[in-house]
Parts: C-alpha cells; structure tokens; sequence
C-alpha cells in the first residue's frame, strides 16, 4: 500500500495519538477515559487525513473498543471503575442499530428507484409544470433533486440529475451564466434537500444516534416538520442566489419530458412498497411503529419478491453504514468512561451564554464540514454537545435535542469547496464550473445556513419540541 505524504503524516499522528494517553495521568479522567481518548485521537486524525478510507477507520475504532474497553478485552477483565467500561455487544451492535436499519431500509427504496427508473420518472413528472423559462427550469430542478434526496443518497441523487441537466446544459450557449447556475443547482439542492428527513444524510443518522443513547425519539415525522420548513428557506435562498450571481441570458430553455413509467410487475411491487413505507414514516406519531421497523418492509417485500436481488444487495453503499456504525460506537465510548464529560468539564462552558453557544457550535460545523465529510463532523462534535447538554452547566436555554440539530443540520451547509461533498465533487466533474464558482456561492450558503439555523434553534425548534 502506498501512502501520500499526508495520509504517512496522518498514519503516524494516528498512532501517536492512540497510544500517548496510555502514558498519561490527567486528573479526573478515569483509565477507561484515557484509553477512549487514544481512540479518540486516532478516529480524528485518521477521518480528518484518510491514510486509510473513513469507512475502514469506523470499524477500526469498533474493533479497538472491542479489545480495549469492553469487560471481555484485554485490560477490564478484573477492574471495576467509576466508569465501567461496555460489555463488547455494545459496541459491536452499532452496526445493527436501528439507525443503521433505517438507512438500510433507505438504501434498498433509492437502489430498486434507480433500477425500475423511478427516480427519472418523478424527475420528469415534477419537472413538466415549470416550463421553459430559465429562472423556473432551476427552480424545478432544485426542487426535484431536493425532494430525492429527502428519501436517497444525496450522492445518488446528484449523479442522477447530473445526466438531467447535462443535455439542457449542451443546448445553452457557452458565455451564458446559466449553465454555471445549472451545475450548481443540483449540488446545493441535494445537500440541503438531505436534512429534511433522518434518511436524507449520515449527519441525521448520527444525530439520532446520539440523542436515542440519551432515551429521546424523533420520530420520522416529527424530523421532518423540524426541519422541513428551514429545508424551503435555505433552498429559495439557494435559487435566489444562483440565479442572482449567474443571471441567465437565455430567455427560454427547451427541456425533453419523453419517457414513461415502468409497468412491469417487479416495478408495481416496488411502487406499492415505496408508498407504503414512506407513508408510514411520515405517520410514526400516529401508529407508534418505530422507523427503523418500518424500514424493514421494503428490505423484506423486496428481496422476497425478487425485486431487489443478491447482486443488487452487494451494491448498497455498505461503508456509508460503518462509518455511522462507527460513529455511534465512539459516542458510547466516550460516554460510558467519562471521557465526554471530563472534556466538557475542563472548559469553563458558564462564560458562554446558550445563544453563543449554539452560533459557535454552528460555525466550527460548518467550517468542518468544507474540508471533512459531513458525517464525520457531526460525528466528532455531537458527542461532546450532548455531554454539555446533559451536564447542565451551560446553563438554561441549551437544549438538547436542539444542540445536536444545530450541528447536524449546519453539517449539511457546507458547499464551498468540490472536497466538502460528493455532490460537490460530482458537479465539478462535469467540467462546466471552476472552484471560483462554487466558493463564491458556496461561502454565502454557508453564513446564511448559521443564520437560519441559529434563528430556528431560538424560535422555531423550542416551539415544536415544547
């Protein structure tokens, strides 16, 4: 295996960061804790410069935990502290929590959509009332890809709509503005249209990840209503934006609508179970049954009828369900031996008003999350939010649950950079936009995010949830 410079670089301060609090004797930290936080530090700087994949990093820190936390490693055998460190089952059913199930579930619908042409399908109906006029056409592909990327992967999603928009943007003249707007469009709309359900993004998984270690449930509806309606304002701005800082000159723009639904049996099947499940996660508050088993319905209805085959469940995005797994399984670590509590017991929270707080919480996110993945931002500073949430002493008006939406929500703000997210990526692949472009939106999508969320953290959020 050849390293680069920075993954050799990222290697070693991994393994030094692993192995140093073994070394170490920090006052009130107990000796779990300082073996959590060696872990700590080698997740963070393996996910932060990748000398090894994120994914493989996740069950990197399960398998460590495994061996050098749980009572059946090496080290707790005979010690009984304070902290007691898991029993192994703990860590190792992170990659069967019901979070991870419900992605699964999320997972099979997007991968059978694609497959029965489903995706393209909604794409063609939802784009016919918007016409031919440039300023509607970007406003229905935003929509669209949004609203796909509520119920797919937004990578999935953006790589669909991508083939879209291509042939619109061929028949665009080469100085017209709008095809930089175009490119854009998808990206930006799949990266926010992701929040609005807890399948939409890994970041909404590890938020409700975190927050069912502490007992709460948010159903699949009541994330939405959460977050839908901060979802619409930042993806109008986003439309605003675009079309402001890339004013088309093309009055009109002609979009082919050809195409048909797929009627064969398998793709029946498939409709009827997509309904099913997504009707019955928008209505989890009205039956009670949790997400996670709802998602089983379309793995088991759809692998059963043969829609889904074995070939098409060796494709599903597997390491995306580490890397959450993974996620989930630091968080239990770093809860269980002390290690968040004592790293939010060492700041003096008290000089920080709740409002101040939540702005900071969603700006070092959102800077993140331009030069790290998303999933592993909120993974890194979900943890150490619920900690202070939970230990009091930030004092009234830090809510819990709304903490962790801040920074899973201002996870998915960040467009400024093509290494920010695949979306991101995928647009610059085209070749129609420089980096120029998308830092020049991307960083005004990034102050309006911490402005939107900031306001409904203060106003919107404590009235639903209250």
């Amino acid at each position: 295996m050849n390293l680069s410079r920075k993954q050799l670089v990222g290697l070693v301060l991994g393994l030094i960061g692993l192995v140093v609090p073994f070394f170490l004797s920090i006052e009130g930290l107990s000796q779990a804790g300082h073996v959590a936080l060696g872990i700590f530090f080698l997740a963070a700087v393996f996910w932060m410069l990748e000398p090894f994949p994120i994914y493989a990093t996740s069950v990197l820190v399960i398998f460590l935990q495994i061996l050098l936390l749980s009572k059946e490693g090496f080290i707790f055998k005979e010690i009984t502290e304070v902290y007691t460190p898991d029993s192994y089952t703990a860590f190792i059913g992170t990659l069967a929590s019901p979070i991870i199930i419900l992605f699964l579930g999320g997972f099979v619908l997007a991968d059978a959509a694609v497959k029965y042409n489903l995706d393209r399908n909604l794409t063609r109906i939802l784009l016919s009332p918007f016409g031919n006029k440039p300023q509607f056409i970007v406003l229905g592909l935003m929509i669209v890809t949004a609203l796909l990327s509520a119920f797919m992967s937004n990578t999935a999603t953006t790589a669909m709509m991508m083939t879209v928009i291509l042939p619109i943007i061929a028949r665009i003249d080469v100085d017209d503005p709008l095809r930089i707007g175009l490119a854009l469009c998808i990206p930006f709309a799949a990266n926010i249209g992701g929040i609005a359900t807890p399948i939409g993004t890994p970041p909404n998984a590890v938020v409700i990840g975190a927050l069912s270690q502490q007992g709460i449930n948010i159903p699949f509806g009541e994330w939405m209503i959460l977050a839908t309606p901060l979802v619409v304002v930042v993806l109008l701005f986003a439309w605003i934006l675009l079309l402001t800082m890339f004013k088309p000159k093309a009055n009109s723009v002609k979009v082919d609508m050809s195409g048909a639904f797929n009627t064969s049996k398998n793709a029946i099947i498939l409709y009827i179970a997509f309904g099913f499940t997504v009707l019955f996660w928008i209505t989890e508050s009205f039956h009670g049954v949790k997400s996670a088993i709802i998602a089983l319905i379309p793995v088991v209805f759809l692998t059963l009828t043969g829609v889904v085959t074995k070939e098409d469940i060796r494709k599903l995005p597997w390491e995306v369900l580490w890397l959450v797994a993974g996620g989930i399984s630091l968080g239990i670590s770093m809860k269980s031996t002390g290690l968040a509590e004592w790293i939010v017991g060492s700041i003096e929270w008290s000089s920080f008003g709740a409002i101040t707080l939540i702005l900071v919480f969603s700006i070092v996110a959102v800077m993140m999350s331009n030069f790290l993945s998303n999933t592993v931002t909120a993974t890194l500073l979900i943890p150490l939010a619920v900690s202070l949430a939970t230990s009091g002493i930030a004092g009234e008006g830090f809510n819990l649950i709304i903490v962790s939406l801040v920074i899973g929500v201002s996870a998915s703000m960040a467009m400024m950079l093509p290494i920010s997210t695949p979306p991101n990526a995928i647009a610059m692949s085209t070749g129609t936009i420089q980096t120029a472009h998308m830092a020049k939106a991307g960083f005004t999508m990034g102050i309006f995010g911490v402005l939107m969320v900031l306001l409904y953290a203060l106003f919107y959020w404590p009235l639903i949830l209250n």
